[in-house]
């Protein structure tokens, strides 16, 4: 049985996703997302999986219960039992997080750990403004750190040029906060309550903040 399995939280913008990368290598544990969990299941042709597909192929949102079937169903698998899950982009909402520590229970995983990624609104729109993507292999940059810009080539792959999401421009950052403080944010008081948060400040340098990440799980 694995030893550590881990929730990821933090607002948009807050290297979620970089370090998320990192700890999947370094610890070897298995990274699930949301998005990545429900395309599987809909690849694979399974029960669940088909109906989260006709929902995803309408452009709707899956429903809850069929996103924790679909989640109790793989956190069930051996990789996960051995290796231990980074859970990232999941749970969203208090009701998902109840519903999560149900299965959790039922499965018996242990060393459960929640790490809260935080930073202020200004450094949230500064990085996701100033962030680009490449075209074509996906490599992320930002403007102030690699000094690049929108329609630069891309130093990752041959033939990439970057540019800017749609959802990285202000007025888009702007709603994807108020979201988050919405329906995300109440977890950090629910994870809190049963003793399961670690709190880290994210605007540091992303080598200082993957320290106390690591050390938040000795």
């Amino acid at each position: 049985m694995a030893e550590r399995n881990v929730i990821l939280l933090g607002p948009p913008g807050v290297g979620k996703g970089t370090h998320a990368e990192r700890l999947v290598e370094d610890y070897g544990l298995v990274h699930l997302s949301t998005g990545n969990i429900l395309r599987e299941a809909a690849a694979a042709g399974t029960e669940l999986g088909n109906k989260a597909k006709a929902y995803m192929d309408a452009g709707e949102l899956v429903p809850d219960e069929l996103v924790i079937g679909i989640i109790r169903d793989r956190l069930a698998e051996d990789d996960i039992k051995q290796r231990g899950v980074l859970l990232d982009g999941f749970p969203r909402t208090i009701a998902q997080a109840e519903a999560l520590a149900e299965v959790v229970a039922q499965l018996q995983l242990t060393g459960l750990l929640v790490i809260n990624l935080s930073a202020s609104d200004e450094v949230l729109i500064r990085r996701l403004s100033g962030r680009r993507m490449c075209d074509t292999c996906d490599a992320i940059f930002n403007v102030d750190r690699d000094g690049v810009d929108v329609g630069d080539d891309c130093s990752e792959c041959e033939g990439g040029k970057l540019y800017q999401r749609s959802d990285d421009k202000p007025e888009t950052i702007a709603e994807r906060l108020r979201t988050y403080y919405e329906q995300t944010a109440p977890l950090i008081g629910y994870y809190t309550q049963r003793g399961l948060l670690i709190d880290i400040d994210g605007s540091a340098e992303a080598d200082e903040v993957y320290e106390r990440v690591t050390a938040s799980l000795t």
